[in-house]
């Protein structure tokens, strides 16, 4: 908690010291640059990466591993000033396709739009702010992959809209649930948390929707403050053709559901060359005790991450058109925070996680990176360390 603390300290404080600057824009992502292009109805774009990954473990050998971790295309149509289609069409590995968005905007005014479509969570910053221009590190914060499933859509429809004078944006979503069980499985465990657990909108199945709210603060010039929030329950296969007559196979169906609680605090403020963000999310499981006893899962029933970092761009005074932004990041994540008494907890699901790199910036839109990450889990006895490299793109 005192960590927790301690990093939101630090970002506020930054943003108090900059309350006189005029009102920043409001955070953009992909799906916000292109649909804003105004001046033509058929816009493309697209974010991709290339990285190189090598681990050392003490008395092993060990391969690098080198991937085209994902190339995403995206196209944006207007069909009116109102109305706009926005959607992507991603690449992972070379040889997996997912479709990452697909939805369609209908503007009311600035604050109120509407939207429906397959959409992206607004939890946290990097599920909807994920192209690797704007993240320090080759890889995305492990929080942000593992307690938040980055990248986590799902079918949905709701409103959005951003009041420019105090700075304010929201969103507001009824979203298809996880699938907590696929019928011979259950999804939900300790290791992957709700990872594996994501429909992508593919055949999904719901038997009640769930509901995602997020609000962000853009009023102070480089602070940005969020706060979003996910209630709604899982779902699941057993209940498809199901005899409600039958007590004993609902029960069988209702311990397969479990409800899930987020919530998630983030900040982040950039001054000069310096940039400061972090972010914390709380989970907390319902009826974890009845789907363990089914799946044979270990789903705990509380489940905590947090990260803090910094960084700052050195060549910020100098004029260049080049960015070298050395940071650091420090991560704590627990999937296993609170357990069911049935359930042992397990201490290689609480890791501390810290990230040293640098991004040399060629060109807006165009990155190279390195990082040293180094993690170790409550129940390791050594330190794993891993180098990375890549590059990331954005256009």
């Amino acid at each position: 908690m005192k960590r927790i603390i301690l990093y939101f300290i630090l970002t506020f404080t930054g943003g108090l010291a900059a309350v006189n600057g005029q009102n920043d824009n409001e955070p953009k992502n992909l799906s916000s640059e292109i649909l804003a292009k105004e001046e033509d109805k058929l816009v493309f774009g697209g974010y991709g990466q290339v990285d190189f990954s090598k681990q050392f473990v003490e008395d092993r050998a060990l391969n690098s591993s080198l991937d085209v971790s994902r190339l995403v295309l995206s196209m944006g149509y207007a069909f009116s000033d109102k109305t706009s289609f926005f959607c992507e069409i991603e690449f992972e590995h070379v040889k997996e396709l997912f479709v990452e968005q697909a939805f369609i905007n209908h503007s009311f005014t600035d604050f109120l739009n509407f939207r429906t479509g397959l959409l992206l969570v607004p939890m946290g910053i990097i599920n909807e702010y994920h192209e690797p221009t704007t993240f320090n590190g080759v890889n995305r914060p492990t929080v942000d992959n593992i307690i938040v499933p980055t990248t986590w859509r799902e079918i949905g429809l709701g409103f959005t809209g951003r009041f420019q004078g105090p700075g304010i944006k929201y969103q507001a979503y009824l979203l298809n649930g996880f699938s907590g069980h696929d019928g011979t499985k259950g999804l939900i465990n300790g290791e992957k948390f709700l990872r594996d657990a994501r429909q992508k909108g593919a055949k999904s199945v719901m038997t009640s929707p769930d509901v995602s709210l997020r609000i962000d603060y853009f009023g102070v010039s480089g602070l940005k403050l969020g706060i979003s929030g996910y209630l709604g329950k899982s779902e699941s296969a057993l209940y498809k053709n199901l005899d409600r007559s039958n007590l004993e196979s609902v029960a069988h169906a209702d311990s397969s559901i479990v409800g899930i609680t987020m919530v998630g605090l983030d900040a982040r403020y950039n001054t000069g060359g310096l940039s400061l963000r972090s972010e914390f999310i709380l989970s907390v499981l319902s009826n974890t005790a009845q789907y363990n006893i089914l799946t044979g899962n270990d789903a705990g029933k509380q489940i905590l991450g947090m990260y803090g970092e910094i960084a700052y761009n050195i060549l910020q005074k100098s004029g260049s058109e080049y960015s070298l932004t050395p940071f650091i990041r420090y991560e704590n994540y627990n999937t296993h925070f609170r357990v069911d008494p049935l359930i042992t907890k397990q201490d290689n699901y609480k890791v501390n996680e810290y990230v040293f790199g640098i991004g040399w910036k060629l060109a807006e839109g165009a990155v190279l990176k390195a990082d040293l990450q180094l993690a170790r889990s409550a129940a390791d006895e050594i330190t794993r360390k891993t180098i990375n490299a890549g590059f990331g793109v954005w256009f």
